[in-house]
C-alpha cells in the first residue's frame, strides 16, 4: 500500500518551570541544560536554568515511553517574561531517562541518564539572546515540552 500521508500527533506534553540566575552564560556549542540544583558556577556555560520543577527522573512513564521512540519529534518551547525561543530535537530507542537532577538537550546523538532529546537544532549560544538576558536577570522560565509522533497512512 502506498504512503499517502504523514501526520504528527502530539503523543504528550508538559511544562516544567525553572529560574535564570546571573551566572547564566548560553555559551556552550552543543547542548543546554536545567537543572534541579538551587546555585550556578560560571563554569556551568550549558545551563540557562537553576530550581527546576523537574528532572528526567520526574517525567511521567507515558511521555517517557514516548521519547523513547526514534520517530519522535520533540518541541521546547521558553518562556521567559515576555520573550520566548523554541528548540526542535529528536527521541531515541535508547534513552535512559533517570538523572534526578538535571534535563539536557544535545545536538549530538549523545545519550546518557540525563539526556532528554538529541539532534536538537539550538545550543546553549544559539538561544535568543532575549531570552537569555532574561535569564541572566533570575526571571522564571517556563519550558513547554511536546512530543509528537508520526502517523504514516
Amino acid at each position: 500500500m502506498p504512503l499517502r500521508e504523514i501526520k504528527l500527533i502530539v503523543a504528550a506534553s508538559d511544562w516544567i518551570v525553572a529560574y535564570g540566575h546571573y551566572n547564566v552564560l548560553a555559551t556552550h556549542r552543543t547542548t543546554f541544560e536545567i537543572t534541579k540544583d538551587n546555585y550556578l558556577t560560571k563554569r556551568g556555560n550549558c545551563i540557562i536554568g537553576i530550581k527546576s520543577s523537574k528532572s528526567l527522573k520526574d517525567l511521567s512513564e507515558d511521555m517517557k515511553n514516548n521519547l523513547r521512540n526514534s520517530n519522535t519529534i520533540v518541541r521546547l518551547i521558553l518562556y521567559v517574561d515576555g520573550k520566548s525561543d523554541a528548540v526542535t530535537c529528536m527521541g531515541n530507542e535508547n534513552l535512559i531517562l533517570n538523572s534526578d537532577s538535571k534535563i539536557i538537550v544535545r545536538k549530538s546523538g549523545y545519550i546518557d541518564g540525563s539526556t532528554l532529546c538529541i539532534n536538537a537544532d539550538k545550543s546553549s549560544n544559539e538561544l535568543s539572546r532575549e531570552v537569555v538576558k532574561k535569564l541572566r536577570e533570575g526571571k522564571k522560565v517556563t519550558l513547554g515540552l511536546i512530543v509528537y509522533s508520526l502517523s504514516l497512512h
